[in-house]
């Protein structure tokens, strides 16, 4: 889709290239989260505040989800979007919504996930887990 907004294009091409020969996820979230970006989980209750948390948990969310990530439908403004997206995972799948909000500078503030069922759930917090803590030494 060409017309989306800046910001929810460069998301697309982060989910989409992310194990490409040579590309950085790492780099272009830098480039795409603003400093004060916010990230909130659907399984931890204090928003994770700042840029480099809120790199550590896409980039976790990339590496447990991103394999068989698809995203079904979108809608967007000039504001901010909401993906919904499809994972299975272990035989489980886990369904939900990214919503994400940007700024003027076309650069993430906020972006917060929100997955069903409950084993979904379950499920990615035991993969996320596992992630956060090799990436954050938790």
């Amino acid at each position: 889709m060409s017309d989306r907004p800046t910001p929810l294009a460069a998301w697309h091409t982060i989910v989409a290239s992310r194990e490409e020969p040579g590309y950085d996820a790492v780099a272009a979230l830098d480039v795409l989260l603003a400093d004060d970006c916010v990230f909130r989980s659907p399984a931890v209750f204090k928003p994770q505040e700042g840029k480099e948390l809120t790199k550590a948990y896409l980039g976790a969310a990339l590496t447990v989800l991103g394999p068989t990530l698809r995203y079904v439908d979108e809608w967007s403004s000039d504001t901010g979007a909401v993906l919904e997206f499809e994972a299975p995972l272990d035989g489980i799948l886990a369904h939900g919504i990214d919503m994400m909000r940007w700024n003027e500078a076309g650069q993430l503030t906020s972006f917060t996930v929100m997955i069903r069922p409950m084993r979904g759930l379950q499920k990615v917090i035991e993969l996320m887990s596992v992630e956060l803590n090799r990436v954050l030494g938790g």
